[in-house]
């Protein structure tokens, strides 16, 4: 596979229990591309945000914002080629804006914020290939439970229904660079190597049409 010199930047989207880390995960191990996670594990404001949002919403927010612009500076500067687990678009696009739509992020602090990211995104590149993985309710919960995760324990139905609205409003208008979708609720790629299979033959797809 020609994989060429300029290839940079893969991102994974998708809904919170859509698979992304697993993918980025077995994607990584079969190309021998970095991975650069959305770190759950490090972020000091993720637990207190699930219990308070209206509270935490924009501190999380922010810490998000600046995590992702970091991990964008870094993969750009670099001379590796990275997987990135979830992009700085979802954030501004999915996130952020559901809080404000809810009344968990007043007016001032989400135009804050979607000032921080228009002049933060104005200065990066795009993924070279953004990977949305497609899941409906029932797939996103069944992951979610399966990792079992206490602070997402409070995640309501109506939160993914609301997300899932807005990430497929948003990976309609995406024009910031070549996009693959991959609908998941039918495959198993972390178990099943066909799946796995099926997976890796739409990347290829896209990246021999990259360079």
């Amino acid at each position: 596979m020609n994989k060429g010199p300029q290839l940079k930047h893969i991102a994974v989207s998708g809904n919170i229990g859509a698979g992304k880390t697993t993918l980025s995960e077995l994607l990584s191990e079969h190309y021998g591309w970095h991975v650069h996670y959305e770190d759950t594990s490090q972020n000091p404001y993720l637990s207190d945000f699930y219990n308070d949002m209206q509270r935490w919403s924009f501190n999380l927010q922010i810490y998000f914002l600046n995590s992702r612009y970091e991990q964008i500076l870094n993969i750009q500067q670099g001379d590796k080629t990275i997987i990135q687990d979830r992009t700085i678009y979802e954030d501004a696009n999915i996130f952020a804006p559901n809080l404000y739509e809810l009344g968990l992020m007043d007016k001032r602090d989400f135009e804050n914020y979607s000032e921080l990211f228009r002049i933060m995104t104005s200065q990066v590149k795009a993924p070279d290939l953004l990977i949305y993985l497609k899941a409906g309710i029932p797939t996103l919960v069944n992951h979610i439970d399966k990792r079992g995760r206490d602070y997402e324990g409070n995640i309501s139905l109506e939160y993914l229904k609301r997300l899932n609205t807005k990430y497929d409003t948003w990976i309609k208008s995406y024009t910031e660079g070549k996009l693959l979708i991959i609908p998941v609720d039918n495959l198993d790629f972390k178990n099943n190597p066909e799946d796995f299979g099926k997976v890796i033959e739409m990347v290829d797809t896209q990246l021999h049409g990259l360079f």
